[in-house]
């Protein structure tokens, strides 16, 4: 057995989140809701789990230390804020305390090589362009995880070590009772790659009506959402921008179905798992992850081009919501999430070289 192995088979895993993200989310947040199932998930299977991250303790059922005392969400963007946060982490990861680190940050394989214990880090976003160079870049030492076999094809020569699909507890969201009653429903950051402007102009088309729930806390977001999208609202559009998680929750169980007119190569797009785990179904157009996701004619439907929406939005009358439900729960549940990255975390121990420390552990006060 390698050195990295430990014998009694339990792990010490440091969870690395960004230092602007609370797990699991407030409101919208895609990667904190994974974080915080996968978390708990790997605890029930009886690993030890130190979510690592900024400010007060989040609600998970692993421990938690913070590297800053406050949340960095004012300062999302900036490199100065996550760099600062890693290398507190690189000081607190030490072989006496953990056997592998996952982090969820965007430059984390960039510093993973300084610390002394092996690290996978999952892609969230991607892998091309700028990002695609920072990820090209990574120690050879550091594993990549894909969410998806959509994301990981488009940068196929990466340090890549395993594709696990992100997933969600069914038991954390309402359901509804009934198909094809309540308004279609758009949720995602106002961004022109999430197509808004085409989820109005199909639903107007069918004959629909639609809520925008939006997160628009952003520059870039605001003024896309001002100077494109505002002119273009009607009575026919309801608006709920940056809606808490009690919110989201409910506008999921009533929505008629969800549309996803994404415009980029979407690396996952957990809110359409969010919403089948909710009895609704999907509307999307054939970009990126979203094959891997949705079962066309099961669990919602597949268009090609925008113009095939509005009949797909008013066919989505004749899904059933148990199928949706039954669809989350049996293939994106947590459970085979968590037993997935645990044989990535065991592959990845047997094949690393043991490493040697090269920081000094540091004093960080725990949350």
């Amino acid at each position: 057995m390698a050195d990295n192995v430990p014998r009694d088979g339990r792990l010490r895993i440091a969870m690395v989140v960004p230092p602007w993200l609370s797990v699991p989310p407030p409101g919208y947040g895609g990667l904190e809701q994974v974080v915080a199932g996968l978390v708990d998930a790997l605890v029930v299977r009886g690993h030890a789990v130190t979510l690592m991250g900024a400010g007060e303790a989040h609600g998970t059922s692993g421990d938690y230390l913070a590297t800053l005392d406050e949340l960095q969400y004012d300062r999302l963007g900036e490199a100065l804020p996550e760099l600062a946060h890693l290398a507190r982490v690189n000081h607190l990861v030490s072989a006496v305390d953990f056997d592998i680190v996952h982090d969820h940050t965007t430059i984390g394989p960039l510093v993973a090589g300084r610390r002394q214990v092996p690290t996978v880090a999952t892609v969230h976003g991607n892998p091309v362009g700028e990002y695609g160079t920072v990820l090209s870049d990574t120690d050879r030492g550091v594993g990549l995880v894909a969410i998806s076999h959509a994301q990981r094809g488009l940068n196929p020569h990466l340090p890549w070590v395993g594709t696990v699909h992100n997933a969600m507890d069914v038991g954390d969201f309402p359901r509804k009772n009934t198909s094809g009653h309540g308004p279609v429903l758009w949720l995602a950051r106002f961004s022109p790659d999430k197509g808004p402007e085409l989820a109005i102009r199909a639903c107007r088309a069918a004959g629909l009506p639609l809520v925008l729930a939006g997160k628009c806390s952003e520059p870039a977001e605001r003024r896309y959402y001002h100077e494109v999208i505002r002119p273009l609202l009607g009575p026919d559009v309801r608006v709920v921008l940056d809606a808490d998680r009690e919110t989201v929750l409910l506008l999921l169980a009533e929505a008629r179905c969800l549309v996803m007119p994404i415009q980029w190569e979407e690396p996952f797009g957990i809110v359409m798992l969010e919403a089948m785990a909710s009895g609704t179904p999907v509307v999307a157009l054939n970009r990126g992850a979203v094959p891997e996701l949705v079962r066309p004619g099961v669990t919602g439907l597949i268009c090609e081009r925008p113009d095939e929406l509005p009949a797909a939005l008013r066919a989505t009358a004749g899904l059933d919501p148990a199928d949706c439900v039954a669809h989350v729960a049996r293939t994106f549940s947590v459970e085979r999430m968590a037993a997935e990255y645990e044989a990535v975390y065991r592959r990845f121990l047997v094949a690393a070289t043991p490493r040697t420390a090269v920081c000094e552990p540091a004093r960080v006060r725990p949350a």
